[in-house]
């Protein structure tokens, strides 16, 4: 068994922690104040969400579409170069009376050249990290980005206060600068992985061929195919968020209700990492279909309406079983042969956004004609037969992989 000692042994992923940790955070707290910044200006609440949601909008196409460059360029050039690029946007939005429509575009920008960046990340981390230390490695980033959303959140608001949303922006380009140092003198320079098509000469051409590569080695991999479908189940529990506020007023809650609500899910998620990064390699793959439909069975509940303390605790027991993303995640990119990983992380990664963001999305239209409690229970019935359905085909492509 690997060690949490042995993993923070390597200065590699010691600078991989560290500038996971800056940028995460910063993302966060500049969410708050560009959400300030565009509610003070317009003091419009469409305006304000509408530009908020373009933070999550540019993932969809970035992750297939870009991500992919750091299989053709070194990877510590294409997150330095990421986090450079970031803090220079972000430091143009911060300039005051810029139109909102550009600080939008820009604000597009700064999320999609995040995609190259993250793809790199990840398949460095598989190269630094040998074996069970990748998926303990794994477990500490995954837990560092949902701790560091948490504390960004707090710092954001704090940072706001004190100096004002433009200045909090400038401070989060700060963190791309940090980040970026961070990688440029603790990651070790490899060449780049990738090896390139002589069928292909035009960059357009080699683009769109890596795009293409790595769909394919995806879509006819079972192993890899199974394991997608087992992210994208993620799409029927993850309701709770979006439902979380009209559900606590349908069982008489307070709004302090529904921030403990929104709370139990990744703190469920957190303990569920913990645990599930300590067992046996065998027995995580093993569990990978039944831990994803247990994910969904705690929203079936939901239909009697139990009080807040049993809804936190159903939701927080909805969040560990959701831990089997940790080892899922892991075994999708071992199993990535290094020359396609980050494109293939890039797919995959969009594919969890969507479905998440679908899912939240029509369960949310969904509870205009129904109560919050119905649709959440039939999202969670949903959950289990469609995770049922990718843990049998996951199940048949892990037994045809082993050996005898």
């Amino acid at each position: 068994m690997a060690t949490y000692r042995q993993v923070f042994g390597r200065p590699e992923f010691r600078a991989l922690f560290a500038s996971m940790v800056v940028s995460v955070a910063g993302d966060q707290f500049a969410r708050v104040a560009l959400s300030l910044l565009v509610f003070d200006r317009t003091r419009s609440a469409g305006w304000t969400a509408g530009v908020y949601a373009l933070t999550y909008v540019p993932s969809i196409f970035a992750g297939p579409l870009l991500s992919g460059l750091a299989d053709r360029w070194p990877r510590r050039r294409v997150m330095v170069a990421a986090d450079l690029l970031r803090a220079v946007l972000v430091a143009v939005m911060a300039i005051p009376a810029l139109p909102l429509p550009v600080v939008a575009g820009l604000l597009v920008v700064v999320q999609a050249a995040g995609a190259p960046g993250n793809a790199a990340r990840a398949a460095t981390a598989a190269a630094v990290l040998p074996g069970e230390e990748f998926v303990l490695g794994k477990g500490v980033l995954d837990m560092v980005v949902q701790l560091a959303q948490v504390a960004g959140f707090a710092t954001g608001g704090t940072l706001v206060a004190f100096f004002g949303p433009g200045q909090a922006l400038v401070a989060d380009g700060v963190t791309f600068v940090a980040s970026a140092a961070a990688v440029r003198f603790g990651i070790r320079a490899r060449p780049a992985p990738g090896v390139p098509d002589p069928g292909t000469g035009t960059r357009a051409g080699r683009w769109w061929a890596d795009l293409r590569a790595g769909t394919v080695l995806v879509a006819r991999t079972p192993r890899l195919r199974s394991l997608v479908g087992l992210a994208c189940a993620a799409g029927f529990y993850v309701t709770v968020e979006g439902l979380a506020a009209p559900y606590a007023e349908s069982i008489g809650g307070s709004a302090q209700a529904v921030g403990v609500l929104l709370a139990a899910s990744p703190a469920g998620t957190v303990l569920g990492m913990l645990i599930v990064s300590r067992l046996p390699s065998r027995v995580r793959m093993r569990l990978l279909g039944p831990l994803a439909v247990a994910a969904s069975v705690p929203l079936v509940v939901c239909a009697v309406q139990p009080g807040l303390a049993v809804t936190a605790v159903l939701w927080g027991l909805s969040g560990m079983a959701s831990a089997y993303h940790l080892p899922a995640s892991a075994a999708f990119t071992l199993a990535v042969p290094d020359s396609r990983r980050a494109q293939a992380y890039g797919l995959a990664a969009t594919a969890l956004t969507t479905s998440q963001g679908a899912g939240i999305a029509v369960a949310g239209l969904a509870a205009t004609a129904a109560s919050p409690s119905a649709v959440l229970a039939c999202c969670g019935a949903l959950g289990v037969l469609a995770a049922l359905a990718a843990g049998a085909a996951w199940n048949r492509a892990r037994r045809a992989a082993e050996p005898g």
